[in-house]
């Protein structure tokens, strides 16, 4: 998979080793060189420019990228960024990062984002998911398919205890993907019964929310 990464800073070289170490050819731009200088990332194929130029991006063959990830510290270039990936290279899958909560909301398909990443909401959704049990902590928003990945925790006296996946009603709409149990990822098979304290990944829309955290806390 080819994945052009903008934005070389502490997030965008981090995201670039992680893909370099899949196994993945990656592009990572940014318009301050000397990035690239203090700490090179080997295996990546480094280029200099402004990531929000059409013809730098051009030169760049964006339109063989299979991802594109917007990752710079600035929210309008990451937006431009990923405009341009989704309108002039149709590019498949874009990534955006957010780094000022407040902006979240521009993130959607009207900017081409597919999945947009929150830094701070996710640092707020992992405070959450430390102190709430059988709530429904959001942890990303998935822009394209209108839901959100969920995470909920079954607590102690959950009345799903011991009930196998296909003997619960979740609500409409909502999919379990998987069950994390001290360390373990469980695909969610039909026979595969749930146990206190299981941590559920669910994607859902919003609105349906309410009616997951029900499920969990009442069966």
């Amino acid at each position: 998979m080819t994945v052009v990464v903008a934005g070389a800073g502490v997030v965008g070289r981090s995201i670039a080793r992680e893909l370099l170490a899949g196994g993945h050819h990656v592009i990572l731009v940014d318009k301050d060189a000397s990035v690239f200088e203090a700490d090179p990332v080997d295996g990546a194929d480094l280029h200099t420019g402004d990531a929000c130029e059409l013809s730098f991006l051009s030169r760049l063959g964006v339109e063989d990228a299979d991802v594109v990830v917007a990752a710079t510290g600035d929210d309008k270039a990451n937006l431009v960024v990923s405009l341009l990936a989704t309108t002039e290279f149709a590019v498949s899958r874009v990534v955006a990062r957010v780094n000022n909560p407040r902006n979240e909301w521009l993130f959607d398909e009207r900017w081409g984002v597919d999945v947009a990443v929150s830094t701070p909401r996710l640092i707020v959704s992992m405070v959450e998911e430390a102190v709430s049990v059988g709530d429904a902590v959001r942890l990303m928003t998935l822009r394209r398919g209108g839901a959100n990945l969920i995470s909920v925790t079954l607590p102690e006296q959950t009345p799903l205890a011991g009930r196998p996946v296909n003997r619960v009603s979740f609500p409409r709409d909502a999919a379990l993907v998987a069950i994390l149990r001290g360390g373990r990822v469980i695909v969610p098979a039909p026979d595969v019964p749930f146990e206190p304290g299981d941590e559920l990944l669910v994607v859902a829309p919003e609105e349906v929310e309410t009616e997951l955290s029900e499920v969990v806390l009442r069966g």
